[in-house]
């Protein structure tokens, strides 16, 4: 799920012929302008803010609707567990996603892949849909009334895409 999934890719592009299909859901595959904004705006104030605050305020932004109220709990109740060191390291693993997701966009792997993602999810569906226009192995599943988390916001509909997809690639 989100960041996750470009270790998902990373580990596909190191062994490819060790992965037979993927189903990347949340994906992050680019930061739109908004984002970008975000994280450099929380890479300028981590040191200053406390980081549970910077938390919740991105979850806010990535997840703003009602109906995604559990997910951003969720999201913050995780991050507690998390110390100030690690978001630290989150943050400075954020500032590298682009460049190296323009070199996934770029080079498409031989992988069926599955990007499952919610329809409201604003701030990561719009790169996703650019990507899978590029890839033939590629193809996108918009899961209706949900955002960013869409496991967590509609989890037996994501999992029955999952196993369909997955049981497509075994035939």
């Amino acid at each position: 799920m989100s960041l996750g999934t470009i270790i998902v890719r990373n580990l596909a592009e190191l062994a490819t012929h060790r992965v037979n299909s993927m189903v990347l859901g949340g994906a992050v595959t680019r930061l739109n302008a908004r984002s970008q904004v975000l994280v450099k705006l929380g890479h300028l104030s981590k040191h200053l803010i406390p980081y549970m605050w910077l938390y919740r305020l991105f979850a806010y932004i990535v997840m703003p609707q009602r109906s995604q109220k559990e997910s951003r709990h969720l999201f913050i109740r995780e991050a507690q567990k998390l110390c100030q060191k690690e978001f630290k390291r989150w943050f400075t693993l954020t500032a590298e996603v682009n460049p190296l997701m323009r070199y996934f966009r770029d080079r498409e792997l031989p992988i069926p892949t599955l990007y499952l993602m919610g329809e409201k999810d604003y701030m990561f569906i719009h790169p996703v849909k650019e990507m899978v226009a590029l890839h033939a192995q590629s193809e996108l599943y918009e899961i209706p009334n949900c955002g960013h988390v869409c496991n967590v916001e509609q989890p037996e509909l994501f999992n029955q895409r999952s196993i369909e997809f997955i049981q497509r690639q075994i035939r």
